[in-house]
């Protein structure tokens, strides 16, 4: 029996409603996973150092791994009407996108695609840009908003739910922007896997992400309580809200219309000198 692979997924209940089954040996003959919950701040870092045998990762962060990862064509996040928010305080924070200038933004990390989609939507929205940006894990950014210790948040998950709670208003929303601009859907979250396991294993991996993702929809009560068991916000509604936006027809498989998103994306950002130009063949799966 070959040894489980090393995995990496964020808590967040997309994630374990899509690796529930995989996880929990549902799957009959699936490869093994060790799994390690992380923010996505850190994935993409194991990717970079190459720690990992499967990560969830940033497709903000595929232009410095493809050489050691591939890109797997199902199991990640993509999708409309989900793009990550530019938060405000109510009360006296910035009220317009030129209100930006100059401020202080937290992000949840620089080699994220919420950081992509905000320096494109800044570039062209932010007359001067914006000042400072300080990396935060994700559950810090809106309380800090909310605190004053930064002017505007940059936020992602089930914060699109929550962030009245904290007294916060949107400034804009980056996937409308990307939406407008390009009409294709936004992509956010990748599944990679070490090219070292094989062309055969990467299948394999696929179909098995695959798998999972339908067995979730197939039966949602079944990964209940591993989603809860994890989710920053344990709100059973939110949860599914969540699931419900960031589970889709692109994470059962991207697509034409998923790679041309990805493409798009990652084309536009190296353009912008934000990533590295992305090879010809680079997000080709085996």
């Amino acid at each position: 029996m070959s040894a489980p692979l090393k995995t990496a997924y964020s808590p967040c209940p997309n994630d374990t409603f899509v690796f529930d089954a995989w996880a929990h040996g549902r799957i009959p003959g699936a490869p093994v996973l060790d799994v390690t919950f992380a923010d996505i701040d850190i994935t993409n870092g194991m990717a970079e150092r190459g720690e990992f045998d499967v990560l969830k990762v940033s497709y903000a962060v595929l232009p410095w791994v493809l050489d050691e990862y591939a890109l797997l064509p199902c199991g990640g996040a993509l999708g409309r009407g989900c793009g990550p928010l530019v938060l405000t305080r109510e009360a006296d924070g910035p009220a317009e996108p030129a209100d930006l200038a100059g401020k202080t933004v937290a992000v949840p990390s620089e080699r994220s695609t919420a950081y992509l989609l905000f320096r494109l939507w800044a570039a062209a929205e932010v007359p001067g840009g914006v000042g400072e940006v300080v990396v935060l894990p994700f559950h810090e950014i809106m309380p800090a908003v909310r605190d004053g210790k930064v002017d505007a948040g940059l936020v992602i998950h089930e914060a699109r739910f929550t962030y009245r709670n904290y007294g916060l208003r949107k400034l804009a929303d980056m996937g409308e922007h990307w939406e407008s601009t390009t009409g294709l859907p936004i992509p956010l979250g990748a599944i990679i896997a070490k090219r070292s396991l094989g062309a055969e294993r990467l299948r394999e991996l696929a179909e098995t992400a695959r798998a999972s993702v339908r067995m979730a929809w197939d039966d949602p009560a079944a990964s209940r309580p591993y989603v809860l068991a994890h989710a920053q916000e344990m709100d059973q509604a939110v949860a599914d809200q969540h699931i419900g936006l960031y589970v889709n027809e692109f994470t059962a498989g991207l697509g034409e219309e998923g790679y041309a998103a990805v493409r798009g994306l990652l084309t536009r950002a190296a353009a912008e000198g934000l990533v590295p130009p992305l090879g010809p063949d680079a997000l080709e799966f085996v």
